[in-house]
């Protein structure tokens, strides 16, 4: 399979503040790719970089066999980007805003008006597309925003946490248009705040933290890398505190609302968690095992969190 990005040895700092740490990635063309991270973990960088943008200090990087420091004008016309904000003109309509990026991408005018129009029923804005893009919703700002990115075909698709604010509808809709997207052959490199839409959408993820990669694979490795099942406890809510410190010796526990999870370490993990419970006089409302989220990943790969991204800062 070809590689839509090579990323070799990515370096990049900010002051004193190391984003990328030596970042190597490979990215198969035709498929949704996450890059999941902290605040922090140099996701927005690795995209600004990418999208030439923001130049790298040190490593090579290519983007559809592009070098993107030495042949930026040729990456920019095979990509498209939709950053954390969207980039709209509130004084024109959504049309306009699309037959405007068209006419900038050197479509002429007939062409710009004619994709602009299968993007607006893609993105299904049809009723609101002649209306000033002052008066849209964050769903609807962000549709007309991805739509943006894509009035060039791009090749490849970079998405910074394109669904961000957004209702489930909004988001939905925004998801079967990435899925779309690929199917028509583009390759799309996704980070999101959402797990859930990265487990859904990519076909292989990249774990990133303190500029580094800990981690790459489909969802389905990172989960057994995970350690395999993990025991899920449901208590009530004044007894989630004495569970945790119950459970605490045999491994790292995560507490989602009134549900607690640890490691199973194999056959014998039910049995010994509900010993520790009982142990510690504690009634269980339920207990099972099962498969660890994407959540429980990232959570355990990354200790939990980070700091603010320095590409933002």
């Amino acid at each position: 399979m070809s590689q839509a990005i090579v990323i070799e040895e990515l370096r990049k700092s900010f002051g004193k503040t190391v984003a990328l740490a030596g970042v190597d990635l490979a990215v198969p063309a035709g498929i949704v790719y996450g890059l999941l991270g902290p605040n922090g973990a140099g996701k927005t960088t690795v995209v600004r970089i990418l999208a030439t943008l923001l130049r790298a200090d040190a490593g090579r990087a290519f983007v559809d066999s592009h070098d993107v420091a030495r042949q930026g004008d040729s990456v920019r016309r095979v990509i498209g980007l939709t950053g954390q904000y969207a980039a709209l003109d509130e004084a024109l309509t959504g049309r306009e805003n699309l037959v405007l990026i068209g006419r900038l991408l050197g479509l002429r005018a007939p062409d710009a008006k004619r994709r602009a129009a299968e993007l607006i029923e893609q993105v299904g804005l049809t009723e609101s597309a002649d209306r000033s893009v002052r008066t849209y919703s964050g769903g609807m700002r962000r549709r007309v925003d991805l739509a943006a990115s894509l009035v060039g075909r791009p090749r490849v698709l970079f998405l910074d946490e394109p669904t961000t604010g957004l209702d489930p509808a909004s988001r939905l809709a925004l998801w079967e248009l990435i899925g779309a997207t690929v199917r028509d052959g583009a390759t799309v490199l996704l980070t999101s705040q959402y797990l859930e839409e990265v487990d859904r959408l990519a076909s292989r993820i990249a774990v990133l933290d303190h500029g580094r990669v800990l981690a790459e694979g489909t969802p389905g490795e990172l989960k057994a890398r995970a350690g395999g099942q993990v025991v899920a406890v449901r208590v009530v809510a004044e007894r989630v505190g004495h569970a945790m410190s119950a459970l605490a010796p045999m491994g790292h526990v995560r507490r989602e609302l009134d549900e607690v999870t640890v490691p199973a370490h194999g056959e014998t993990g039910l049995t010994e968690a509900m010993r520790r419970l009982a142990d510690a006089g504690i009634v269980v409302d339920e207990i099972a095992l099962r498969r660890p989220t994407l959540d429980e990943v990232f959570l355990n790969l990354t200790n939990g969190g980070g700091k603010q991204d320095a590409a933002a800062a």
